[in-house]
């Protein structure tokens, strides 16, 4: 099997070239082009060429543009990197009659309501960077040959994340306020390219599993109480954090406005994807407490 990786460089890029290895050979890019193949989401007629010199079984679409706010600003470079670019890869796998694996996000829900989010639900994003991700869905999906996977709150020990953050501040301040009714699951890196992996060797046996999944890890959890969580075992591990876990004020998202509208409600049904995929999806705390082992040493 032959596997094109997009996004090589990023938090779940970097574990998808770990967790694919072993299924055949991976060519994996990221946004600068090497040996005459381009992975910048910006020149749709280099990701073109790329695909076709290739000829991959597989491609594996890790590449997003990621600033939530930002996007508000540069709504046109967004939907450049978020949609147009993936589908020009849904149009060239269809002529190769290869498959397509491409992340979405919780963000093309509304975020209202407390119930986990199933894939047949409305959506209804509320930001630039959420219209962006629901675009790039409908572009796949041209691909008959297509895994849209949707998770939420990704974090990986490698590069920057919300528990890094939450420690770095902790050590340097008394007080910390953070926002406690967006509710979702912290979701690993890790989790995410393991399932990938799962998901694609089966989809060659089971081709009619084809369409959208929610992946995201089991349980959930407000950013309020997953700070606490982070803080909590950075004192136990000896770290020397200043703010006591009780001295983190929870606020409300209204108290915090931010250019880009956050979902409340970031809640994901996984049932679909363990009954298809044979799978279950490990609590959230599981996850990072191996990141926290990792980056607390």
């Amino acid at each position: 099997m032959k596997i094109l990786l997009f996004g090589k460089s990023g938090q779940v890029g970097w574990e998808l070239q770990r967790s694919l290895a072993p299924l055949g050979q991976v060519i994996a890019l990221d946004c600068d082009s090497a040996d005459g193949l381009c992975g910048d989401f910006t020149n749709r007629a280099g990701l073109a060429g790329t695909v076709r010199r290739v000829a991959p079984d597989v491609i594996v679409n890790a590449a997003a543009y990621t600033a939530v706010d930002k996007a508000e600003s540069e709504p046109e470079l967004a939907r450049r990197i978020n949609a147009l670019a993936p589908g020009v890869l849904a149009d060239e796998a269809q002529e190769l009659d290869a498959w397509l694996v491409h992340y979405s996000s919780d963000y093309v829900f509304d975020g209202s309501g407390e119930k986990p989010w199933l894939e047949t639900d409305a959506t209804g994003p509320l930001s630039v960077y959420g219209k962006t991700k629901l675009d790039g869905e409908l572009a796949v999906a041209r691909c008959e040959k297509h895994l849209i996977l949707r998770t939420s709150w990704v974090y990986a020990a490698r590069g920057a994340n919300f528990a890094k953050t939450m420690l770095r501040l902790a050590q340097e301040r008394d007080q910390l306020k953070v926002i406690s009714d967006q509710i979702g699951a912290p979701t690993g890196a890790e989790l995410l390219a393991d399932v990938t992996a799962h998901a694609v060797r089966t989809l060659q046996r089971r081709p009619q599993l084809a369409g959208v999944y929610h992946l995201a890890a089991g349980g959930e959890t407000s950013w309020h109480a997953y700070a606490r969580y982070v803080i909590q075992h950075a004192r136990q591990a000896g770290r020397p954090i200043r703010v006591m876990p009780e001295a983190v004020e929870a606020i409300r998202t209204s108290a915090y406005p931010t250019p880009a509208q956050r979902p409340l409600n970031s809640r994901l049904d996984t049932g679909k994807l363990q009954v298809a995929f044979g799978l279950v999806m490990p609590d959230w705390q599981a996850g990072v407490e191996r990141m926290l082992a990792e980056i607390l040493g």
